[in-house]
């Protein structure tokens, strides 16, 4: 009499929520349809743009194979993974950036990956540059693995998006602009409500580059108008001792691929008042230079007060 074929059982997919919010929005119920996914499943996202960005479409990673015993207890059988999906621990999210302005803008977008109950597992950043008026630009952003025992991604969320004209915007890395200087910002340092960010500018051209003094900033609100009612200090203005802040400005030249940094502090102590925030600084790094736009996100509570430090050389 012959043996009877081995069984193999199927892996059990468990179906997962995938609710993408724009930012500071509440997810939606569970019986959006745009919401709903499978693992290994490609889902369409229909929510609305948050400042011309939206996320529209979502992969979540494929199951992992479950190892079903045969029968007669020969070992195991490994259900194979669907084809065309992204690796097993990958979350892959589709986006688009819509320019409905009048002039090309670089768009900065912070997204987050989240579980199903809406906490940040993850954020990722990605610029768009050169995005013409009234054009379409689209592309992916991926989350590869979450730290273990992490709740696993279910939904991707638009979280900021900042934009600059593209003339303004800080030229990428490697990029060297037409003025011959590269003007950058870095991500910043906070401790006990002190904030400082640091500017960099690096002479990528091919003559020198003299300085002296202090940077010339224009502080830009949410539409890019000026702020008003800030001062600007020169030094720390007793804002804070931080060594090297307060040096007075002296005469730099700068070689070709030399570099200077300068500094911005304050505090984001909140008073009686509105609180100020000022998410574009516009930056000068010497008279008649073209002017960057970079994006701290200063948030300077009701102080009034931004401390900006002289240039230096970087070792």
């Amino acid at each position: 009499m012959p043996r009877p074929a081995p069984l193999v059982l199927p892996a059990l997919a468990a179906a997962v929520l995938l609710l993408t919010t724009a930012c500071g929005t509440e997810h939606a119920g569970r019986g959006v349809d745009a919401g709903a996914a499978t693992p290994g499943g490609r889902t369409a996202v229909t929510d609305p743009p948050v400042d011309g960005v939206r996320v529209t479409s979502v992969t979540l990673p494929a199951a992992t194979p479950t190892p079903s015993p045969t029968r007669g207890g020969h070992g195991v059988h490994a259900d194979p993974l669907p084809t065309g999906t992204p690796a097993a621990t990958g979350v892959l999210a589709a986006y688009e950036v819509t320019n409905n302005g009048p002039v090309a803008m670089t768009y900065t977008i912070v997204f987050t990956f989240a579980d199903d109950a809406g906490g940040a597992m993850d954020n990722r950043t990605r610029t768009v540059a050169g995005v013409g008026p009234g054009r379409t630009v689209r592309g992916t952003v991926t989350m590869e693995t979450l730290p273990p025992g992490a709740s696993p991604v279910t939904r991707v969320k638009v979280l900021r998006v900042t934009k600059v004209p593209a003339s303004e915007a800080p030229a990428a890395p490697g990029v060297c602009p037409p003025s011959g200087i590269r003007v950058s910002a870095d991500d910043g340092d906070a401790a006990m409500g002190l904030r400082v960010v640091g500017l960099r500018l690096d002479n990528c051209g091919t003559r020198a580059v003299s300085l002296h003094g202090y940077p010339d900033l224009t502080l830009l609100d949410a539409d890019r108008e000026p702020v008003h009612g800030v001062r600007i200090l020169h030094g720390s203005g007793g804002i804070a001792t931080v060594t090297g802040f307060d040096d007075p400005p002296r005469p730099l030249t700068l070689a070709p691929g030399r570099s200077a940094s300068a500094g911005l502090m304050w505090r984001n102590t909140t008073g009686s008042g509105a609180a100020v925030d000022v998410p574009y600084v516009r930056v000068r790094a010497l008279p008649g230079a073209d002017p960057v736009t970079v994006t701290p996100h200063l948030d300077l509570g009701t102080t009034g007060e931004l401390g900006v430090s002289a240039w230096k050389p970087v070792p």
